[in-house]
């Protein structure tokens, strides 16, 4: 526990003044944020680690872990801020990641990428313009999640090969 608490203010020390976790040039720059019940805690410590980075975060709860609610509520949320808020990202948890995941990539535009290492972060921003990145709580830690938050804000669409994919998803596949 000592050894975790040490681990968890240096981050934050590292978070708060070392380059290592680049803050977007754009001030204007929203990060929408939710989690059902299962992700409560993790969404908690990435709230606390983004705003005292100097994100600018809209949290859109849930904000207890002891009262059961529906993921596709938080992420209708997250998704409809992005949709309508330009110059925004959005971070959904849940358990598992994935039903996050699903319900928000119900909304056109949305590209919502279930990223579990920093690797598949820069892929999905960079190949896929994901606008959101979701999170399992049972599968991450606050170390992760921040390094994927930090390669997934700052990484760019290539465009390119790429551009032609996004518009085929964006198509009407009934």
């Amino acid at each position: 526990m000592l050894m975790r608490n040490i681990c968890t203010s240096l981050l934050a020390v590292l978070l708060a003044g070392c380059s290592s976790f680049k803050i977007p040039r754009d001030p204007n720059l929203q990060i929408a944020i939710a989690a059902d019940h299962g992700g409560v805690k993790l969404k908690e410590k990435i709230v606390k680690s983004l705003e005292d980075s100097g994100f600018k975060v809209v949290d859109y709860g849930t904000f207890n872990d002891k009262i059961s609610v529906d993921y596709p509520d938080y992420a209708q949320k997250v998704a409809r801020h992005v949709l309508h808020t330009k110059n925004s990202f959005g971070i959904l948890i849940c358990r598992s990641g994935i039903g996050m995941s699903i319900a928000s990539n119900r909304f056109k535009n949305i590209r919502a990428a279930l990223c579990l290492s920093p690797k598949m972060a820069k892929s999905a921003r960079e190949h896929n313009d994901a606008n959101i990145i979701c999170f399992g709580a049972d599968y991450s830690n606050l170390n992760s999640c921040l390094n994927c938050i930090n390669i997934f804000i700052n990484s760019k669409f290539q465009e390119g090969r790429h551009l032609k994919r996004i518009n085929k998803i964006e198509q009407n596949f009934e």
